[in-house]
């Protein structure tokens, strides 16, 4: 995730995207972003809810519920806010109705602007029960012995 979100970002602020130099290194990133897209979706089943990254601090649920219905039955959408500020934590939520509704909004959605940020959608991972710890490819348990 972060990978994608730098090399746009990058890609961004290197000036004009209409330059040869550049337009080699959109293409690169281009590439780069899809691969992305179909690893993260063979790690995460397809669902009805996406998780929505890169979000302005200033977009509001209701906001992310419109731009997301252009694809599709919005069931719910919802912007992650600090408990103890209520400031927006820049990422949320979206449920779809169905499962060809989710994945239109990611086609939609995904490497797009919102509110001037651009925003990047793929299938929510499910929930990790609490008490429980996250499956780890990082730090595998240690051998005993």
């Amino acid at each position: 995730m972060a990978t994608r979100a730098g090399i746009l970002r990058r890609l961004l602020s290197t000036g004009s995207i209409f330059s040869s130099e550049s337009g080699s290194m959109a293409a690169t990133a281009a590439a780069t972003a899809s691969t992305e897209r179909a690893d993260a979706a063979a790690k995460n089943p397809p669902s009805t809810t996406l998780f929505v990254s890169g979000l302005n601090k200033r977009t509001t649920s209701e906001k992310l519920h419109e731009a997301f219905s252009k694809f599709g039955e919005v069931v719910h959408a919802r912007v992650v806010t600090d408990r103890a500020s209520g400031y927006s934590k820049c990422f949320g939520f979206v449920r779809y109705a169905s499962l060809d509704d989710a994945a239109e909004g990611i086609k939609g959605m995904d490497a797009q602007f919102l509110d001037g940020w651009v925003i990047f959608a793929e299938y929510a991972r499910p929930k990790v029960a609490s008490g429980q710890s996250a499956p780890s490819e990082t730090y595998p348990p240690k051998s005993s012995g």
